[in-house]
């Protein structure tokens, strides 16, 4: 009896050791990773701005989203008159801001005996003080959306909204007043604010006006989304989502070089990571620090491992190369666990993926994943050689090449020239793409493969700016720089055209409503994936400079 007792108490042990270190495999490290992103935290520079003019939303569809804004006049002008004569205001900051409205009351005759009710709506394009906002058709929070209502009991003060908003218009309506005195709004602004401190280098003068434009927009929507991390978007979400880590990284590094924010986000997501150490795609900061539980998004995992490679080679900090190794190792060996015979199968474990790649009804992500993954591996085992891991950037760049031979098996169609992807055989941009980046088409293959689906209009096309930065990466690999260098100058070239001050997270030019969540006005219109001409202008100047 005693022997039994012996072994149930063994095994019993055995197994919930086994449980907990499952439960936890980052225990140790996680509060020295929190420690590090908090030491890496910037300072917020912060700047006092005004209204530059007054405006009137125009309904006219003829351009972008049927509304544009038509100016009426100096702010002073709406300073020195009644508001309840008024009942409403638009102001233009004349661009974008991320920060908090301060507005005061003044008074004009009598005293104040009831309270004043202003609905403030903050807008970063002219539709959002337009569109209606209820009933509400969206699938995301209408709190996202930029109305405050605010109940004034004493004016003749300072008020300042606690709402932070992104905005570059505010329109401010009086909703309820006395009959028996009468007020002024006499005066309002934003105190914007960025951990960005300093504006990198101005292109050279012979570069094309319209790349200037780009280049200046996309550095705005950077500076925007550069809070203390790096936000998705300074309206919605507020956030750090890895996808946009990334690209976002990518183009601090060629424009305002503050790596820091790069080392601090990464650490944090180190530092919150799931309790079998799979990253969640997102964090948030307030009220304190914490994941958006349950968010596991496998692409952006493993876009991880390629941010933290390029923090590293701009920076030469092994040290956090170092610390966050099995980071890095961790999130492969979940990726890894859904490869069967060389081919990444998300239907191989349950619950099933979430696959982002794209806003884009329909697409397949098969071969994208495939591809994303071998280029995960490579960049990796690129990574920990830095770091004097040679065993395992061997182990992982032989499992690159397998997949990379099971991969053109079953994606690659050399009789047409194109990568398929899923039992449909989908011919998308992105799949192309990311067979590209991977290597796994030759150097030819990879160019004919880009042209022929530029020439089909049956092809799978992105729908966000993030999508089209893998594109021109594709095409930048593929040496075709021409098309790269148009793909940049019509797509976000195009937002400029339709009014943009900074770049937005989806765009068809077909389609001025088009919105993941069913409703354009919950839109982000600066988005931190869009950020990315800043990079490709100032990283290969031979294409985009002259």
């Amino acid at each position: 009896m005693r022997t039994i007792l012996s072994i149930v108490f063994v095994f019993l042990l055995f197994v919930w050791s086994d449980i907990m270190f499952a439960q936890d495999v980052f225990t140790q490290q996680r509060a020295f990773w929190l420690l590090e992103a908090e030491r890496s935290k910037p300072e917020l520079h912060k700047e006092i701005c005004y209204p530059v003019r007054l405006v009137n939303a125009i309904n006219d569809r003829t351009v972008w989203q049927d509304w544009r804004m038509e100016s009426v006049g100096d702010p002073d002008v709406c300073y020195q008159m009644s508001f309840k004569e008024k009942q409403q205001v638009l102001f233009d900051f004349g661009r974008h801001l991320t920060g908090y409205l301060t507005f005061r009351l003044t008074t004009l005759s009598r005293v104040q005996d009831a309270p004043i009710k202003l609905r403030f709506i903050g807008a970063e394009v002219p539709s959002e003080v337009s569109t209606p906002f209820d009933p509400y058709p969206g699938t995301l929070s209408r709190g996202w959306l930029q109305d405050e209502i605010i109940t004034i009991t004493e004016i003749d003060r300072d008020i300042t909204l606690p709402r932070r908003f992104a905005c570059r218009y505010v329109k401010v309506e009086l909703l309820g007043a006395s009959a028996d005195f009468d007020f002024a709004l006499s005066k309002i602004y934003v105190t914007a604010q960025t951990s960005v401190q300093v504006r990198p280098s101005s292109l050279p003068e012979s570069t094309e006006t319209k790349i200037k434009q780009i280049d200046l927009t996309a550095l705005e929507t950077l500076k925007e989304c550069m809070q203390t991390v790096y936000e998705d978007g300074p309206k919605r979400d507020q956030r750090l989502w890895i996808g946009d880590l990334y690209l976002e990284s990518l183009a601090n590094i060629y424009t305002y070089k503050q790596l820091s924010l790069t080392r601090r986000c990464l650490y944090l997501l180190a530092g919150l990571s799931a309790e079998d150490g799979r990253l969640h795609a997102n964090v948030f900061e307030h009220p304190i620090p914490h994941p958006q539980t349950g968010t596991f998004c496998m692409d952006y995992s493993l876009l991880y491992n390629l941010t933290l490679l390029d923090y590293v080679k701009a920076t030469g900090d092994m040290q956090t190369a170092e610390d966050l190794f099995p980071v890095v190792e961790m999130q492969l060996h979940h990726a890894l666990s859904y490869v069967s015979n060389g081919l990444f199968d998300q239907h191989l474990h349950e619950p099933r993926l979430w696959l982002f790649f794209d806003w884009c009804d329909g697409f397949v992500p098969d071969a994208s994943i495939q591809g994303l993954l071998i280029l995960a591996l490579n960049r990796s085992a690129e990574l920990v050689r830095m770091i004097g891991r040679k065993a395992e950037a061997n182990k992982w760049t032989q499992l690159a090449r397998k997949m990379k031979i099971a991969a053109r098996r079953a994606y690659y169609r050399p009789d047409i020239g194109l990568v398929i992807s899923g039992d449909g055989q989908q011919i998308s941009y992105l799949s192309q793409s990311w067979m590209i980046l991977s290597g796994v088409l030759s150097p030819k293959e990879a160019r004919r493969a880009l042209e022929n689906v530029m020439q089909s209009p049956s092809a799978v096309r992105p729908r966000t700016p993030y999508a089209w930065h893998y594109v021109i990466e594709a095409a930048i690999t593929c040496n075709m720089h021409d098309q790269a260098r148009k793909l940049l100058t019509d797509y976000w070239g195009g937002m400029l055209d339709k009014g943009a001050d900074t770049f937005w997270e989806v765009y068809d030019p077909a389609d001025s409503s088009l919105s993941p969540y069913h409703f354009a006005p919950v839109n982000s219109y600066c988005h931190a994936w869009s950020c990315t001409p800043a990079y490709f202008i100032r990283r290969y100047p031979d294409i985009f400079q002259q």
